[in-house]
């Protein structure tokens, strides 16, 4: 069920960092008050919600440079005069009126805020559950508030006029959110509501019928299932009535005070008109009693008034519902709903709590028998529920009878949703279970308990039970028994498709909620989560939006499978373990991936950390390498969202770690991309400027780590350590492309030497030393050192090449100046570099001590382009590979190659079919792999590659160079298998391709000076140290190096001439 990460869906699009403002046509939306507490804030706030400036010196500028791009130009020349009235703004205006007209908005963008707010809070709310903070069962009802919360203030928190369309897609939105919210309810009501048992102060001796049941539901699983979910359903029909009395003031029975007195039938009466469909006794048996009727006008109220009551009913308001009874003067009705005294008879810990130790029940059922009365009042309900649904007297009044004795067919023809279909049944086939356990503990019962045995039996599990009207005191348990469900999946199955089921209940269980519900009561964890994944799974046709993977839905998952990894127990999950990994993995991948491409990379760590260690560490990769020419401020929420949320080292090889995905970027960003190119003349250019992002890898580890982090100082230790590393590595490569004699800086070396100017500068004002850091310091330093003096030969040439555009006669004392100091500031500094005696650049300290036991050899892997002198690709094929090969051979002897097992193999690259991959191996000898090194030149696998380098190779085409794109050395075994970085081959290769590339530079510009007039001091010494062979530079230049240096001089010494016959005449 895995899927490529790079086939995301297409409303998931990471590549879009555009953020639309939505206007609306009465105008803005007003800004949420649940945006206070994103955590998208801790860019800038600490946990105590202290401010703070950013660490980093290039977050502050991009804030300070954000700030005055969004400074509107109206507000910048505020001070300036207008008058008060400019027709050309109001004709501007006109026309935006008319082109806002044309603008087409897509639906899922008008609640982009609101969708905002819940991804956020959310988060926040899961995060400190993840912290410990909170038992994920707070959790749970947290979620529910929060959706309850966000929904509210879609529907009642703004004044804002809207369209009609938009209007009709916030009461959408709206009641998902409800409607998700009863899930996290019923969520809770399953797995995290504790198991309760009846307290040792409320168990009388002798039993009561109240305590026998609540002992039953309390033991049997079924029974407990049952009353969770009826709990469940009156905790949502309770909530919205609280919401419906906030926001309208008003609640159930808010009818008339004599809603439930027969006042018009009273003055019918007075008047003496007698009819045969009216009551002629105004007490509460006639209208059952004389088979007639009240008025219509008192019969609406007296219905009016059974609605609310069966309202109130199914909130699990039961003393409401009779103090409703009551307040309409109606008080007979409320003690036919509350019996013994106006106890609650439900079978939950809760009412017997609420009961306290009844006394009363005691001693009636001491008197009558155990459940003696609990029968009667049951058979009374049922009768009642009967005979007024037969005289057609009140559907809801059937309704409140039937709901006391389980007569599911006079219930649900009332119940026209879901909801309220889901609670009927689901009570009375609570109560009948209560009921049928109860009748054990009454012997004169047992013939009766055989028949509804047998019923039970014998009747079809779904069923709504059409017998025949009875009255009989022995017809009440029978004629319900075939109505009730015989396990939860009939239940189910009565909601899709019973015979007295609303449309409209069927149609419910099709609404995803719904469905999500139904399938958690069964505890069918696999298939909820199958189901989830089947509706937010991407498409084949990517440009086909799936019906259900709206953000909502995938966001709910997420959190859904992060719930039940850690509310559910070991044992539970044990049956299902790979289902809610490898399933749950990919939902949660999924609404990871949707937070990275809505800009919510802050919030992506949370849910990753969650992954496993393979999908956490590809995700993050994926997000930094698509994210890598974004802003500094985006990156750094990257940054911040890995090393807050995850381990830094891999500890748990179950989880991703900071420092695994840091490799996986670095190494990814050094790999050839699988290129196609047009044209070949500038495949050179695009190589080169790939440099740069290469480069801005470095940044990752660059930032400056929240001090909130455990081990914040080994964390920053490590980060720059590795940075330094990576960086030398860079810097090799980098300075073996950068040697064309150009204007042009090379951007990859000096965007990292930026990136690690503030970690070094950190490090100096540190008290602590990093002995760690030493050796990748000083390589660090002579790389800064040497594209110091390439900078400031660049900028000579500069300076040089603007120069020549001018005639001489027409050059200013000031533009000749300039030139003059720019070469004497490149010949100081590059002087400084050459003259080091104590530490030369970049000599390799490296003592490689191996034993002999087994022959150590030496690889050099690079993979190069082949640059003809015009800067054009040579396009590779298996002949120039061949005559590559050869080449390479000739620039050592023959002896070299036989006693150091000299193997060459060149081929074209299988990724970008412009490069040539060239592998070279030989075996380590003291004094090149084992020992200390003697020349510092990279030993025969150095010279094999400074002569492509350098574009000197034999029976090759004269004058084409390799171009680096990629370079490694390593120690091999015997069986080839890499061991360790040999760095002191490609250290010894830059040596010898960069400090005569220095020195011939050196001798340019003296030329330059010279020719001038101006006898640079230091021209001698620069002869000196290229004769002396104690300098240890002679051997690093090859043949045509030493011709242009000889060229150069011969320039020189005759320029000097020319000035001193000038000078003298």
């Amino acid at each position: 069920m895995d899927f490529d990460m790079d086939a995301s869906p297409s409303y998931f699009d990471p590549e879009n960092l555009s953020t639309r403002e939505q206007f609306r046509r009465y105008g803005k939306r007003s800004v949420s008050p649940y945006r206070d507490g994103s955590p998208s804030s801790r860019l800038l706030y600490d946990a105590q919600n202290n401010i703070h400036s950013p660490t980093n010196t290039a977050l502050l500028l991009e804030d300070i440079k954000h700030e005055a791009d969004t400074t509107p130009a109206k507000a910048r020349s505020f001070s300036k005069r207008r008058p008060s009235f400019d027709v050309t703004e109001v004709e501007d205006g006109v026309e935006a009126g008319r082109s806002s007209l044309k603008l087409c908005k897509h639906e899922e963008d008008v609640l982009a805020d609101d969708g905002d707010t819940t991804f956020a809070l959310f988060a926040s709310l899961l995060d400190s559950a993840l912290q410990g903070l909170m038992p994920f069962s707070d959790l749970i009802l947290r979620l529910e508030e929060s959706c309850r919360d966000v929904s509210e203030s879609i529907m009642y928190g703004s004044n804002i006029r809207h369209r009609v369309v938009e209007d009709k897609l916030m009461r959408q939105k709206a009641q998902l959110l409800l409607d998700e919210a009863a899930s996290w309810s019923l969520l809770w009501y399953l797995f995290g509501k504790g198991t309760e048992e009846i307290p040792k102060e409320l168990i009388l001796i002798p039993s009561t019928s109240h305590l026998e049941a609540c002992q039953f539901v309390a033991d049997n699983l079924t029974a407990q299932l049952c009353l969770r979910i009826v709990q469940w359903l009156e905790g949502l029909t309770s909530k919205a009535l609280d919401l419906e009395r906030k926001v309208r003031g008003s609640h159930v029975g808010a009818c008339l005070p004599s809603s439930g007195i027969w006042f018009h039938t009273q003055r019918y009466l007075k008047k003496r008109t007698s009819s045969a469909n009216t009551v002629q006794h105004l007490d509460f048996d006639a209208p059952t009693r004389e088979h007639a009727h009240l008025l219509p006008d008192d019969k609406k109220h007296d219905e009016s008034l059974l609605e609310d009551v069966w309202t109130l009913l199914r909130a699990g308001r039961l003393e409401e519902a009779c103090n409703l009874c009551r307040s309409k003067g109606q008080a007979w009705r409320a003690a036919t709903l509350c019996i013994f005294g106006g106890s609650d008879l439900s079978p939950s810990i809760e009412a017997l709590v609420r009961n306290g130790k009844n006394r009363a029940l005691q001693a009636i059922e001491l008197e009558s028998r155990i459940g003696h009365q609990w029968y009667l009042w049951k058979w009374a309900s049922y009768c009642a529920s009967e005979k007024i649904a037969e005289q057609d007297t009140g559907k809801y009044e059937a309704a409140v009878y039937a709901a006391q004795c389980s007569n599911l067919r006079r219930m649900l023809p009332i119940c026209t949703d879901w909801e309220s279909a889901c609670w009927t049944i689901a009570k009375s086939w609570l109560d009948f279970q209560a009921d049928y356990e109860l009748a054990h503990l009454q012997p004169e019962r047992m013939d009766q308990i055989k028949s509804i045995a047998d019923a039970i039996d014998g009747s079809p599990a779904h069923g709504d039970g059409s017998v025949q009207t009875s009255s009989g005191s022995g017809s009440w348990p029978l004629q319900v028994s075939n109505q009730q469900p015989r396990q939860l999946s009939d239940l189910i199955q009565k909601l899709h498709s019973g015979e007295l089921v609303h449309e409209n209940v069927t149609r419910g269980c099709k609404e995803p909620q719904r469905q999500i519900e139904m399938i958690l009561m069964v505890g069918d964890i696999p298939r909820l989560l199958d189901l989830i994944w089947s509706w937010i799974a991407p498409s084949e046709d990517e440009n086909i939006f799936r019906p259900h993977g709206d953000p909502q839905m995938i966001r709910f998952g997420a959190h859904l499978v992060l719930v039940l990894r850690y509310l559910l127990d070991d044992e539970f999950k044990d049956t299902f373990r790979e289902k809610i990994m490898n399933v749950g993995d990919l939902i949660v991948h999924m609404y990871a991936m949707f937070l990275f491409s809505n800009q919510h990379e802050e919030l992506v760590g949370i849910y990753a950390s969650q992954l496993a260690r393979h999908r956490c560490i590809d995700l993050f990769v994926h997000m930094m390498e698509l994210r890598l020419d974004s802003s500094v401020h985006v990156k750094y929420k990257i940054f911040l969202s890995a090393i807050e949320y995850l381990q830094f080292s891999p500890l748990d090889n179950s989880k991703g770690s900071f420092e695994e995905i840091v490799e996986r970027v670095l190494s990814r960003s050094r790999e050839i991309k699988v290129s196609q190119y047009d044209k070949l003349s500038g495949v050179a250019e695009q190589h080169r400027l790939h440099s740069l992002q290469k480069a801005m890898v470095i940044q990752w580890l660059c930032f400056t780590p929240p001090s909130t982090i455990k081990n914040v100082d080994d964390v920053s230790r490590k980060l720059l350590i590795r940075a330094l590393v990576h960086s030398n590595i860079l810097f090799r490569e980098f300075s073996l492309v950068s040697m064309w004699r150009v204007p042009a800086v090379p951007m990859g070396a000096h965007s990292v030497l930026s990136f690690l100017a503030e970690p070094l500068k950190q490090l100096s004002e540190s008290s602590n030393t990093l002995e760690a850091v030493s050796q990748n310091l000083k390589e660090f330093h002579d790389w800064n050192e040497y594209y110091s003096c390439d900078a400031k030969y660049r900028n000579w040439l500069k300076i040089k090449l603007e120069n020549a555009e001018v005639t001489p006669m027409d050059l200013s004392m000031d533009e000749k100046q300039r030139a003059v100091s720019a070469a004497k500031e490149t010949l100081n500094s590059s002087l400084s570099l050459l003259l080091r005696k104590d530490n030369p650049w970049l000599a390799s300290g490296e003592d490689n001590v191996y034993g002999s036991v087994e022959p150590i050899f030496l690889e050099l892997h690079a993979t190069a382009m082949l640059c003809l002198p015009s800067g054009e690709c040579l396009l590779p094929d298996a002949t120039v590979c061949t005559t590559l090969m050869s080449a390479l051979y000739t620039s050592v002897s023959e002896e070299d190659v036989l006693n150091r097992q000299l193997m060459i193999n060149v081929s074209i690259s299988s990724k970008d079919n412009c490069c040539v991959e060239v592998v070279l191996r030989c075996l380590a000898v003291p004094g090149d792999g084992l020992g200390p090194q003697e020349h510092d030149d990279g030993g025969i696998l150095g010279t094999v590659m400074a002569a492509g380098f350098k574009g000197e190779l034999l029976r090759f085409q004269p004058g084409v160079t390799m171009d680096i794109s990629r370079l490694d050395a390593w120690y091999s075994s015997k069986d080839g298998s890499l061991e360790s970085p040999a760095t002191y081959i490609v250290q010894g290769l830059c040596r010898r391709c960069c400090l005569p590339e220095v020195i011939l530079r050196c001798m340019q510009v003296s030329l330059s000076l010279i020719e001038l007039g101006i006898a640079p001091a230091s021209h001698d010494q620069l002869i000196e140290l290229v004769a002396c062979r104690e300098a240890g530079f002679l051997h690093l230049f090859s043949h045509q190096q030493l011709q242009e240096f000889l060229l150069f001089e011969r320039e020189y010494s005759i320029s000097q001439m020319e000035v001193q016959e000038e000078f003298s005449s």
